[in-house]
């Protein structure tokens, strides 16, 4: 496979984690940041290859075979990540395009040994779950900050969106990945979020609330 076609099947992986249906090619050209045309041309590659299912009108789904592949990629993606972290130092908001070079390493070997000296994360420094060398993935207990009720406490657990810009922002406010938040109260005009971090109180943006999430406690 190119690593074209890799990226494009680890877009369709992660952009059906939260949906049954196919993906869309307007879905995915905005994933890739290319055009639909693009898309389809490269969807027509990957069903000749047996990687996805393709029906005008009804979305792309990975094969089994191309859900497989594309779980590596994700594997090898979040290890690098949490390595560069982890055992270089690199801050979450560096990680990303340093690990989308990385994840293109061919070898097996090399991503076994790099999970065995990591000790075996079961999450990448964005809290995302890292797939087991079979392609299985954990299912994490969150909801997103903006679904909490008043009252309610969560330890943050990860992000929707990991773009430097935005993990920048958390920094700035000093949220972080196993930080405890409550949520004092929600207000209804802008569905701002008013919460209690280390004794500060601070108020979120909806914006900011929807891309946070929580394990409740």
């Amino acid at each position: 496979m190119t690593l074209s076609e890799e990226d494009y099947i680890k877009a369709i992986f992660l952009l059906s984690k939260d949906v049954e249906k196919g993906i869309s090619t307007n879905a995915i050209a905005m994933q890739m940041d290319t055009k639909a045309s693009s898309v389809t041309d490269m969807i027509k590659k990957l069903a000749d290859k047996g990687l996805v299912h393709y029906k005008k009108y009804q979305g792309v789904r990975l094969a089994e075979k191309g859900r497989t592949y594309a779980a590596k990629i994700v594997r090898k993606h979040r290890l690098w990540e949490f390595f560069l972290v982890e055992k270089l130092n690199f801050t979450w908001d560096e990680v990303h395009d340093i690990a989308e070079e990385l994840e293109h390493i061919k070898s097996e070997q090399l991503i076994e040994k790099l999970d065995a000296f990591l000790d075996f994360p079961r999450v990448d420094p964005h809290g995302d779950p890292i797939p087991d060398k079979d392609g299985n993935i954990a299912k994490v207990d969150k909801v997103l900050l903006s679904s909490a009720k008043k009252g309610e406490r969560g330890i943050v657990v990860g992000v929707k969106d990991s773009s430097s810009e935005f993990l920048r922002y958390l920094d700035k406010l000093k949220i972080a990945l196993g930080k405890e938040i409550t949520i004092l109260n929600k207000e209804p005009f802008d569905n701002s979020v008013l919460i209690e971090l280390d004794s500060h109180k601070i108020s979120i943006s909806a914006l900011t609330a929807n891309n946070i999430y929580l394990k409740t406690i």
